[in-house]
């Protein structure tokens, strides 16, 4: 299903959200401590052989497999907040402004000591608010929901945390941590929105920021300028930042951004409906379990209304074969490694540019120059195994002779 964005509010961002998701905004996040002593900008493969499939003049893919730690972009985000959150903690105790330089000394170590931060995760988020927490010396706890691959959870144990397992969807195990974190004195680093809680969202989305100056920078430096990004949904963090900071980079030339959920989970599509944030039923389970999200981020519902051009679902048969498809890729296309929900915008550039109704929806045309966004690697390595027949070593092992078709 497709819905274009017809709000009276789209075109027009919020002043408030420019120094949030700005210019500006990826320098500072990099003035903070990093999960990785290594910043270099992820992979922007250039999939000629897939553009002309799809009948469209170039299709770049931004790789977060390759971000370090995590092998997903939410290493950008979590551990980012939990340092600024350290930052006015510090500030707080100590009466004098902390530089982010500090936050790694003995003394600001001893402030974080005695400090516990939750979340609520489907898995990747967790990882960063996780090994965020130990960089810097907190304590942290997370909720997640049953449907939770158990690697997940192995993972995020892995980096220090406790974890906590609600029976329940992914907005249940957020009620949870939200009532466990008041009884208990935490601080909650959520990547969604409610009313009352929108600065450290804020922060996570900020951090985003990084990876999307990273993509537009390395296509400017070709002396191009994108038509279209198709961008994963789940609560509309990470969609809000990439079309925000696009929003605020290009102003009314921006790329049409596409936001692509699952069928089983697509409260943001269904809220563009609706013409307001809704709450949606869960239903069954989708593999797209990173995106498995029932009920928009308020910010980032208010930034999508103004700078996304649609909205569009994806069934779970396009999940897998996008995985498959960037696996065993097609005359000299690079072999990619996208975890379950890694693909997701992928899947819906494919599935629109396949109808003749949506590519003319969406001016889709053989001169369209197309980024998308593959969120995380094989980040449940087992999972991905069973999906695609490989692991994602044996994938990014192949010779480009063993994959030309």
């Amino acid at each position: 299903m497709l819905v274009l964005n017809d709000s009276p509010k789209n075109g027009a961002l919020p002043p408030a959200y420019a120094g949030l998701l700005g210019r500006d905004a990826p320098a500072l996040v990099l003035s903070y401590p990093s999960l990785s002593d290594d910043r270099s900008p992820t992979p922007l493969h250039d999939l000629q052989a897939l553009a002309g499939a799809l009948r469209i003049g170039h299709l770049y893919a931004k790789d977060e497999g390759f971000r370090p730690e995590l092998r997903s972009f939410k290493a950008l985000g979590g551990a980012f907040a939990v340092a600024r959150l350290l930052q006015v903690w510090a500030q707080e105790e100590l009466g004098r402004p902390v530089a982010p330089s500090e936050l790694m000394t003995p003394e600001i170590r001893a402030i974080a000591a005695g400090k516990t931060v939750t979340c609520a995760t489907a898995g990747n988020h967790g990882r960063s608010v996780a090994a965020g927490a130990r960089l810097l010396g907190c304590r942290a706890v997370i909720f997640v929901h049953r449907h939770v691959a158990a690697e997940r959870l192995e993972a995020m144990q892995a980096a220090g945390a406790d974890i906590e397992v609600v029976q329940g969807s992914y907005d249940d195990s957020v009620a949870e941590c939200t009532r466990v974190a008041a009884e208990r004195g935490w601080q909650i680093v959520s990547d969604t929105t409610w009313p009352g809680y929108e600065t450290i969202p804020g922060y996570v989305m900020q951090g985003y920021t990084v990876m999307v100056d990273e993509a537009l920078s390395a296509i400017e430096a070709k002396g191009e300028r994108l038509t279209h990004i198709f961008v994963q949904g789940g609560v509309g963090g990470f969609a809000a930042a990439v079309a925000g900071h696009a929003a605020l980079r290009y102003g009314a030339d921006r790329p049409k951004i596409v936001v692509v959920e699952p069928e089983r989970a697509n409260c943001l599509l269904q809220s563009a409906q609706a013409g307001a944030p809704i709450r949606i039923d869960e239903g069954e389970p989708t593999i797209m379990g990173m995106l498995a999200c029932y009920q928009p981020s308020l910010v980032a519902w208010r930034i999508l209304q103004a700078t996304a051009h649609a909205f569009m679902d994806v069934p779970e048969s396009g999940a897998v074969e996008v995985m498959r498809r960037l696996a065993a890729p097609r005359d000299g296309d690079p072999a990619i490694v996208a975890g379950e929900s890694g693909g997701v915008g992928l899947a819906g550039l494919m599935q629109a540019a396949a109808d003749p109704k949506t590519r003319s929806s969406l001016a889709l045309t053989e001169a369209s120059r197309v980024m998308v966004i593959i969120s995380e690697g094989a980040t449940a390595p087992r999972r991905y195994r069973e999906i695609v027949g490989m692991s994602a070593e044996a994938v990014l092992a192949r010779a480009p002779a063993d994959i030309a078709g």
